[in-house]
């Protein structure tokens, strides 16, 4: 019976001890497996077997991208000004065995690397440049950190600087900087808009007024035009008659009828003096001659 017992002891010893010897390494992880506290082997994602008593697991690392949020650190412009600056850095693990006997405490050695690069770009940069050279600042410290790291077995993706806080004193005096300016460029729109106004104004003016002008010279035009017309047409309707006379060959007797409906029409006119011949005959002669000189 004891023996029995024993023997059942021993298998599950042997089971527990097989059990513990099968490792599962889940996906994006990474283990780094130590030999008689010796470096052996970097396993990946499967099914793997390690030998009892001499091998173990001395990191499991994930392979994940990672997120480390430090804590603001004081920085000093080249304008002597003293700001508070916060990053944030994306990284991800290459090579577990760099990352486990690479350094002590890599996200502590990050942390401390990205201060002090920050310190060293914003210190060569104004308070101005700073507040708008993020991206130039975030570039920077990217590619120092990602050579830095490369030999801790960690490549940074990128460094994102999350928040800059100036003092209030400075804070205060570049709203009133910045409300003096939109205050500045809301009267130089006022201003621009006046002048644009009074711009108009008097173009519109100035073209009223050349059209004023038109419409007189072309009424006058017009009217000159007309009188021209009425004078034309006058002069072609006595001509027309004068030659209607000549075509029909007049009379003396007519002639002489003629003037005197011209003297009556003399005398009802207001004319003070009117000569007229002494023998009224010569009046059919004067007709006569007037009648060559038509012809």
């Amino acid at each position: 019976m004891g023996s029995v017992i024993a023997t059942i002891v021993v298998v599950i010893l042997i089971l527990v001890l097989v059990l513990r010897c099968i490792c599962i390494v889940p996906q994006a992880s990474a283990w780094v497996v130590e030999s008689l506290g010796k470096y052996k082997a970097t396993w990946n994602a499967g099914l793997h077997f390690k030998v009892p008593i001499f091998d173990r697991v001395a990191k499991r690392v994930s392979l994940k991208e990672q997120v480390a949020d430090f804590e603001p650190q004081p920085v000093i412009t080249s304008d002597n000004v003293t700001m508070m600056v916060d990053s944030v850095v994306f990284f991800e693990i290459f090579d577990a065995k760099l990352f486990t006997y690479g350094v002590e405490r890599p996200i502590a050695a990050i942390e401390n690397l990205s201060a002090t690069t920050l310190r060293n770009i914003i210190g060569s940069m104004t308070l101005d440049q700073t507040l708008t050279s993020r991206d130039d600042i975030n570039g920077q410290i990217t590619a120092i950190l990602d050579e830095a790291t490369d030999k801790w077995g960690i490549k940074v993706n990128r460094v994102e600087v999350k928040n800059i806080d100036p003092p209030r004193s400075i804070v205060e005096a570049m709203e009133k900087e910045m409300k003096a300016e939109r205050e500045k460029r809301a009267v130089i729109l006022n201003a621009e808009g006046e002048k644009q106004s009074a711009i108009t104004r008097a173009e519109g003016e100035k073209e009223a007024a050349i059209l004023r002008a038109d419409a007189v010279k072309e009424q006058r035009i017009r009217e000159a035009e007309g009188e021209a017309e009425a004078i034309r047409k006058v002069q072609e309707a006595k001509a027309a008659a004068i030659q209607y006379i000549n075509e029909a060959n007049p009379s003396e007797k007519y002639l002489a009828l003629r003037s005197y409906e011209a003297a009556e029409k003399m005398a009802d006119g207001q004319a003070t003096k009117i000569i007229v011949p002494s023998d009224l005959s010569n009046l059919a002669g004067i007709a006569a001659g007037i009648k060559e000189t038509l012809k």
